[in-house]
Parts: C-alpha cells; structure tokens; sequence
C-alpha cells in the first residue's frame, strides 16, 4: 500500500473509532435524560443560537414544521425550552433554552468531553503535543471543507 492509502486509512480508522465512541456517550446521556436524540439536538442548536424560531429548528433539522413543533412542544412541556412572542411580529415564536434546559446541556457537554479528557490522560506529554498538533491540522482542514460547501450551496 502507498504512503498516502496508508494515511487515509489510519484517519479513517481513528476518526471511525472517535465517532463511534463520541455518539455512544452521548446516546446514553440524551437516553438518561429521557429525551430523544433530535429533541437534545434543538436544545444544542439554542444553546449556540441563544434563540431562535420554529423555522429556523425545521431548516436546521431538515424536518417539517410539524415535526419540529411536536419535538419543541414536549421540551417546552419538560420545562427545558421556553416560547416567546416575537416582538417584530407576534405570530412568530422565539425559543430560548430555560434554566433547566441550559443546565441539562452544559452536564451533556461536560460529560460528552469527560472520555476525552480520560484519553488524552493516558498519553504521555509528547504524544499529547503531537496529537494536539495533528488535530489542528484535521480541524484546520474539516473547516475549509466546511466553508466549500457553504459556497457551493450559495
């Protein structure tokens, strides 16, 4: 096998590894937490978003207004989301996170982070660095890629 077959299949493999654990952890929690995994889904969109509105969950989701609003309507119902008029025009409905639901994310990201932090324990300091620094490089290029696609879909 070529050098560059050789790199693509150790990323792919690592980044199968990462991924699998990554959506194991946080299945369990968002299962412990009696919701669904769409329904943390919309919390985390809020919790970057601050608010947002019911459009803007269905596009984000690529889901039907409908869909999105039975999802929001039982997050409201466990305290976790809370709905607002929107001032510009009433019949519009901002959603923000509550207290509760704010909370319930920052343990899911805490806890999601907590294996990680484990992993990189048991490696020594040089192969922290280097890791560190390979996975600069992989962001640095997921994120170029990111922006390609924003444009290509423009």
């Amino acid at each position: 096998m070529t050098d560059s077959l050789q790199s693509n299949e150790t990323i792919r493999s690592g980044l199968d590894v990462i991924t699998h654990r990554a959506f194991r952890e946080h299945g369990r929690f968002v299962k412990a937490a009696g919701l669904t995994i769409p329904q943390f889904g919309i919390l985390i969109q809020l919790h970057y978003q601050q608010q947002c509105g019911m459009s803007d969950i269905s596009s984000r989701m690529d889901i039907s207004g409908a869909a999105a609003s039975q999802l929001v309507d039982k997050l409201v119902q466990a305290g976790l989301l809370e709905r607002s008029e929107d001032p510009a025009d009433r019949r519009v409905k901002q959603l923000r996170l509550t207290e509760k639901g704010r909370k319930l994310v920052e343990t899911g990201m805490a806890e999601r982070y907590s294996w990680v932090d484990a992993l990189v324990a048991r490696l020594e300091p040089a192969e922290r660095e280097k890791v560190a620094e390979a996975m600069n490089i992989l962001t640095g290029a997921i994120q170029q890629v990111i922006e390609q696609d924003k444009s290509v879909m423009e």
